[in-house]
């Protein structure tokens, strides 16, 4: 099966750090064919960027998206600018603190990422908290195949990234399992 994600954010957010995260858990640990592009605005500071990322059973042919399974944003605008890509009855995940809008054809979790990470003492792993949240969307690679990835990628945070990864993984089980899941993912 062939898993279509895109997590996009403003620069300093880490969208494409938690992309080619997603990208070696799957490839390195999670036995998967994984390929992750990535793309940025020319500002210097403050512009946005987003990973995508393609995860799959088989080897890739076409390596860019064609519909988005997930997509993961994490500021108002990427929602908007993104919605178009993602398939009718896929699944937004968002920064809650930071996105406001909605979607009536789509399953939208709002995951708490800022506050989480606050609550670890480092804003900066908000990231990893919508990682997990991807990580369980997806149910593919493993929770444990992203944690050594993290530890890969890490080595002096990982108790902090593990922490942040699996609340993140959590929130999200919690939300999908409270409300209709939507088919065709």
């Amino acid at each position: 099966m062939r898993h279509e994600v895109r997590i996009t954010g403003l620069g300093g957010q880490g969208a494409i750090t938690a992309g080619h995260i997603l990208g070696r858990a799957a490839a390195i640990y999670g036995d998967k064919e994984a390929v992750v592009t990535e793309g940025y605005s020319p500002y210097i500071t403050g512009g946005w960027s987003r990973a995508d990322v393609i995860i799959s059973d088989e080897p890739i042919d076409y390596p860019l998206i064609t519909k988005l399974d997930v997509l993961a944003t994490m500021y108002d605008e990427g929602f908007v600018q993104n919605l178009r890509h993602v398939k009718s009855r896929g699944v937004i995940i968002t920064v809650k603190e930071l996105v406001k809008h909605s979607s009536k054809d789509h399953k939208v979790l709002p995951i708490p990422a800022i506050e989480v990470a606050e609550q670890l003492g480092r804003r900066i792993v908000a990231n990893i908290v919508i990682l997990g949240a991807i990580t369980a969307v997806l149910g593919t690679p493993p929770l444990e195949s992203v944690e050594k990835a993290l530890a890969d990628r890490f080595p002096k945070a990982v108790e902090l990234n593990r922490k942040a990864v699996q609340q993140g993984y959590s929130i999200a089980s919690e939300l999908l399992a409270s409300t209709d899941v939507l088919e065709e993912r």
